[in-house]
């Protein structure tokens, strides 16, 4: 019998494992796939954002699905914490712009290597190729499970880091959903967020700006005229709306109005230029005065990408190849509005299968934040993606990973020894 069976080879199930086995508890990691640490190595573009250096309220901020209840997990094991444990385990790191965190190597595969090898380092066993079917129960707690080839594992706790839905092809199909269930738990419905957005506005369908980038902007999140939120990073026009690390940051917001009402109006509007729309009003006002002949599309096209320029004369309603001195006073501050504010209507996002993270999952009320144990079964932890938590891309769902795969190893470990040694558990 094992003390402690982790289910999931990601980076939460990795850190719960080895915490679980460090602190004493015989662990056993299953992994339905043929390889451990399959979607650590693809995270961060390839290079692995292995946290964010941001404090802790400002890490709580960029954490939209259910940050609070993370607080003590990200207490127990911060994002400090996390640093050291790798550079101890020999891997440098360097911290990059907006407190992102990655190997000096650039090399997801050092991670991965590195967090894999400590896992066998600290005894813990590990099977590959080995499908959780169910959860075995006694009374009230879980005692086992059984694998899709029939066989039974018992043992004294069990850790689901199973993972959500998004990204199946890493391993991610929701598989521990039904496993929740069963052991009495609530699943909120899993739908898509860090997901790029969708649109049907016209330049989207005649793909005029598809290709274009706009680096360090701003996105609104507007339902009708109320701010949902703004967010800031690089973003990208895409075929279908707008992707980018900017755009993702907005996907949880559009997700959680269209959940609420799938009829709501949403629009993004994106900071084409970083100035005032009182400061660009002056200075169309100026070149009106300074280069009178100029047309308007060749001013524009010295402050923003020429399609973009275009695109926004025909928003204004103007010809391209207008002078400035033509221009009148509506027309300056309707073009100072668009270049500020330029709307995007939005009409979703892509599905769940192309996010990056999945929104949803097991209800949180349902499980102690200090411990990540289930209020429903004895015996039973979860940990990272599979909880009804996520975060903004950035190194904070990774964090969320590890620190609740951390907790989850120590206290399931923590249980499982104490009913090995017949002390009463509540």
């Amino acid at each position: 019998m094992f003390d402690v069976i982790v289910i999931g080879g990601g980076p939460s199930g990795l850190m719960a494992a080895s915490a679980a086995s460090e602190a004493g508890a015989n662990t056993l990691l299953l992994e339905k796939g043929d390889k451990l640490g399959r979607k650590l190595g693809i995270s961060g573009g390839g290079r692995c954002n292995v946290t964010n250096a941001k404090a802790l309220p400002e890490l709580m901020q960029n954490i939209p699905g259910n940050g609070r209840f993370l607080h003590s997990a990200l207490t127990q094991f911060a994002n400090t914490d996390i640093i050291a444990f790798f550079e101890n385990q020999g891997i440098a790191l360097k911290e990059e712009d907006r407190g992102r965190v990655f190997p000096v190597s650039d090399k997801a595969a050092t991670v991965v290597h590195a967090l894999v090898q400590h896992v066998y380092d600290v005894g813990t066993t590990v099977w590959t190729e080995a499908q959780v079917r169910r959860l075995l129960f006694g009374e009230g707690d879980v005692n086992g499970v059984q694998l899709r080839d029939g066989q039974t594992l018992r043992c004294r706790s069990v850790i689901v880091a199973a993972g959500g839905c998004s990204a199946p092809h890493t391993g991610s199909t929701g598989d521990a959903y039904a496993w929740a269930k069963a052991a009495g738990h609530t699943v909120v419905e899993p739908y898509p967020t860090e997901v790029p957005l969708t649109s049907d506005s016209w330049w989207v369908k005649s793909r005029a700006l598809q290709g274009i980038s706009l680096r360090d902007t701003q996105l609104t999140v507007k339902q009708g005229n109320k701010k949902l939120s703004t967010e800031s990073g690089d973003m990208l026009f895409t075929h279908f709306g707008l992707s980018g690390p900017a755009a993702l940051r907005c996907s949880h917001y559009v997700s959680t109005a269209l959940r609420k009402d799938p009829q709501t109006k949403l629009t993004v509007q994106i900071a084409v230029l970083p100035q005032s729309e009182e400061e660009i009003e002056q200075q169309l006002q100026g070149a009106r005065k300074t280069d009178a002949r100029k047309m308007i599309l060749t001013l524009l096209s010295q402050w923003v990408p020429e399609r973009v320029a275009s695109v926004v004369c025909k928003e204004a309603e103007l010809a391209a190849d207008r002078q400035l001195a033509n221009l009148p006073q509506a027309a300056i501050r309707r073009l100072a509005e668009l270049l500020t504010a330029f709307p995007v209507s939005i009409t979703g996002t892509l599905p769940l299968r192309q996010a990056t993270v999945t929104g949803g999952g097991v209800s949180i009320r349902e499980i102690d934040p200090k411990s990540m144990a289930s209020k429903c079964t004895r015996g039973l932890y979860f940990s990272g993606e599979v909880m009804d938590v996520h975060a903004h891309t950035g190194g904070y769902n990774i964090t969320v990973a590890f620190s609740t795969g951390h907790a989850a190893g120590v206290h399931a470990a923590a249980y499982a020894l104490r009913t090995r040694c017949g002390v009463e558990t509540v």
